[in-house]
């Protein structure tokens, strides 16, 4: 009997792949000249890179690496590369970039930036990796007051009095959140906070250091920090600020409490509708007017409390982006679950919508550190800063690209690295289907 089904009995073997598929030549037929317009553009392009890189490659390569002023420069370039040569005066960042990394802190104590800088890269990783052990967070937790005692100097009894102060704080709001409410709680710990802050960690840090062991290092003054380490000061202690304070300001933004509801939306549109450089001007002139006669407030303090305040403002709105697009439902598997408001939110709707936030977090990132450059104007030496210093030097006035360049290409590894860790945690992270 003859069989006359439609359906098949066995399976295909593999085919090669179309001549044109899976190649390099594949790749650049259909991204690069798919069409008439498109292969015109290529070609126009890259015409632009070739002369591009024509221009700037002997400028970058065709250098001196020895000259001890800009004059000395532009005499030995033509004698080693021969006549009419020009080309970079690197000279200046070699002679220079000690000051460009550490500004004016105090050569001989070097290693103490660098170690908080490497302290730092320890602290972060079992933040960036969860696959590290999770003992390393108790570490990611003591860094902050560490590092500050190592770049700072001083007694030691001053950071960790602080902390205790905040562990302190945070065991009575836990008890007090048990036996009385959330809202008793949150309202006594914060108070015993700040109480602990303006009238305890001095006094007791004075009678440690006199009575018991001072346990101090060399005290180096706000005015000698500066370059690059002003820079990641001022843009860590931001970032890692930030992303709290503008998760609390979004959640208070969508609360249904009124007076938590404007307050929030209230500093939001204030922080986002007046410039940065506005408020750092605020921090370095204008908010000694109202502080009382003689009290000395860290200009480097002051200027991240504003830089941090700006960011979260920009968090807030881009964590109601992804609060926001959110389904329904996912607010109300919470509630079915029996879970109330603070664990809904830390279990099922804040880490989905983190996870859609993740460019726009990253983004925000990125553009604070960069804004860093903008303390410059208000008398902090930072990169930019520190470039028109060593502009102002006549043994290198009038030289500029050399600097900004070195500067930009810093701070370009910087970005690019979070840029990429942000790819990394996208794609570690994604649970759709392509």
């Amino acid at each position: 009997m003859s069989d006359h089904s439609f359906v098949r009995t066995e399976m295909l073997g593999s085919q090669a792949p179309p001549m044109m598929e899976g190649s390099v030549l594949g790749w650049i037929r259909y991204n690069l000249f798919s069409g008439p317009l498109n292969s015109l553009l290529t070609i126009i392009s890259g015409l632009l890179v070739v002369y591009l890189l024509a221009e700037i490659l002997p400028w970058v390569f065709l250098s001196s690496w020895t000259a001890t002023s800009l004059r000395e420069c532009r005499e030995v370039i033509p004698l080693t590369y021969g006549e009419g040569t020009t080309g970079a005066c690197w000279a200046v960042i070699r002679e220079r970039y000690l000051q460009l990394f550490y500004g004016f802190y105090p050569r001989e104590l070097y290693w103490r930036v660098n170690l908080t800088f490497i302290m730092m890269l320890i602290a972060l990783a079992p933040i960036l990796f969860p696959k590290l052990p999770r003992q390393m967070l108790y570490f990611s937790g003591v860094y902050p007051f560490l590092g500050y005692w190592l770049l700072w100097g001083g007694t030691i009894w001053t950071p960790f009095l602080t902390l205790a102060g905040l562990i302190v704080g945070y065991l009575v709001f836990n008890f007090l959140n048990e036996k009385r409410g959330l809202l008793i709680g949150t309202i006594v710990g914060t108070l015993l906070i700040i109480f602990w802050f303006l009238f305890g960690v001095i006094p007791v840090s004075v009678f440690l250091s006199e009575n018991v062991t001072p346990l101090a290092i060399e005290i180096v003054e706000s005015e000698q920090f500066g370059g690059f380490t002003l820079s990641v000061i001022i843009g860590a202690t931001g970032i890692a600020a930030s992303l709290p304070i503008g998760i609390l300001l979004a959640l208070g933004r969508k609360s249904d409490l009124l007076i938590v509801k404007s307050l929030c939306v209230g500093f939001i549109e204030f922080i986002r509708g007046v410039p940065l450089i506005t408020l750092l001007f605020v921090a370095s002139t204008l908010l000694n007017y109202f502080l009382p006669p003689g009290t000395n407030f860290d200009i480097i303090l002051r200027v991240v409390i504003m830089v941090t305040l700006f960011a979260a403002a920009y968090m807030a709105e881009v964590i109601r982006g992804g609060l926001a697009a959110l389904p329904r439902g996912q607010y109300e598997a919470g509630d079915a679950l029996g879970l109330d408001y603070w664990k809904s939110m830390r279990l099922i709707v804040l880490p989905q919508a983190l996870k859609i936030s993740i460019p726009g977090i990253v983004s925000t990132f990125i553009g604070l550190f960069k804004d860093t450059t903008l303390v410059s104007i208000i008398g902090l030496l930072d990169p930019i800063g520190l470039s028109r210093a060593i502009r102002s030097d006549t043994a290198w006035n009038g030289i500029v690209w050399e600097l900004y360049a070195f500067v930009a290409a810093v701070f370009f590894v910087f970005c690019f690295a979070m840029s990429r860790y942000s790819i990394y945690l996208e794609k570690k992270l994604e649970t759709g289907h392509r």
